[in-house]
């Protein structure tokens, strides 16, 4: 978090923005702990009720879920669900296996990616060293460094927002990466990570793919050279299973156990039998995930060249959203009009970037949708023609 901090066991745990909510009289409830007081919370992205939007701001998929993944479901709520899920998630973690070519040991199932990061920063990461990652990126990545009393250490993105392997050769308690990053879209060449990893062979190096199907390159075949890499995926995005909740890790075995020992002192039942089942089937039904992938990156690549005709400057992207920026229209403003004409998107007022907009690749009528809407403002589409 940028900007004025409270502090807690000389820590910061509340952005500008928390502390502009007490100062406006938000009032705390006197049965909360010091971190639920303190804690500056994840703001997750709009979910409207009032009308109908072309929703473009949550990096969801604009396609449904693999028919195979419906059918799997509706088997698997029948009477066995009086029956605890299998704690282990053996079968599902079987086939990401076979998917990601790895070992069934070398593979953990979690509730979404978001907790399997939350039981790595605790499994790996202690208090009183730095935890690296981008000045700009997932911005949970800070939240639970705060929530668990850990110490961010925030590394600056090169201007053009791609990172520097060697800001990375510095002391730290380990590194936390997405890749490609967010909210920027940017991806790393293998080279890059596997020299971040050279640097820093005595610390866990945690890479986030949860984009990194639509055209990124995944590390995930690294880990059998480097048993201090782990790598967290989601099945939100490329398999369109954003509302079931499902994500993995993949990492040497000690790394595995290291989750296990966090996830078994929470929660041993982390994933329900018609998630696991919707998960198998997604992970088997490969030939709609490519084909729903490449839809995604082919609107990505049209729209990417009809906003540079608008005059936008769009950062290169490997995930399933773009970020931009216009020069003749502020972020916030240009956020604003969208949004009166039924368009979401998402702004991040924040250094560096509150100019961008990140905007969710939706289907080509979306997309289009999109693009009239901005043809249709003045100081915008008159740079275009």
């Amino acid at each position: 978090m940028i900007g004025i901090h409270l502090f807690l066991d000389r820590r910061p745990l509340v952005s500008h923005i928390a502390v502009s909510n007490l100062m406006k009289g938000n009032k705390m409830n006197r049965y909360w702990s010091a971190a639920a007081r303190h804690i500056a919370p994840y703001t997750p992205g709009e979910q409207p009720r009032d009308r109908k939007y072309i929703k473009l701001n949550t990096n969801e998929c604009p396609y449904p879920p693999s028919p195979k993944v419906l059918e799997a479901m509706r088997q698997a709520a029948d009477g066995t669900l009086r029956l605890y899920p299998d704690p282990e998630c053996l079968e599902l973690r079987q086939v990401i296996a076979e998917a990601c070519r790895v070992k069934t040991s070398q593979v953990f199932s979690g509730n979404g990616s978001d907790e399997i990061l939350a039981f790595a920063f605790m499994a790996f990461f202690d208090r009183g060293e730095p935890i690296l990652f981008p000045d700009i990126t997932y911005s949970f990545y800070e939240v639970y460094a705060d929530l668990f009393r850990l110490d961010p250490c925030l590394v600056p993105l090169r201007e053009d927002f791609s990172i520097e392997p060697g800001d990375y050769n510095r002391q730290n308690g380990g590194i936390v990466l997405a890749n490609p990053n967010a909210p920027t879209g940017r991806g790393m060449p293998l080279a890059d990570v596997r020299r971040i990893l050279d640097l820093q062979p005595e610390r866990v190096v945690l890479i986030d793919e949860a984009y990194i199907d639509f055209g990124g390159e995944s590390v995930i075949p690294l880990i059998g050279e480097y048993p201090n890499l782990l790598v967290v995926q989601t099945l939100s995005k490329s398999r369109a299973l954003a509302g079931l909740r499902l994500g993995f890790a993949v990492g040497d075995e000690g790394l595995m156990e290291g989750l296990n020992r966090i996830k078994n002192a929470i929660n041993s039942y982390t994933v329900d039998r018609i998630a696991m089942a919707g998960g198998i089937a997604a992970m088997r039904d490969e030939a709609y995930f490519r084909q729903t992938t490449s839809r995604i990156m082919a609107t990505r690549e049209r729209t990417a060249a009809g906003l540079k005709a608008l005059g936008f400057a769009v950062v290169p992207s490997q995930a399933n959203f773009l970020f931009i920026a216009h020069p003749g229209c502020p972020g916030e403003v240009l956020f604003k009009r969208l949004r009166e004409r039924g368009i979401l998107v998402r702004y991040f007022k924040r250094p560096r970037i509150d100019n961008y907009l990140r905007v969710t690749v939706g289907t080509d009528e979306d997309m289009e949708g999109l693009l009239q809407a901005l043809r249709d403002m003045p100081d915008i589409g008159a740079d275009g023609a």
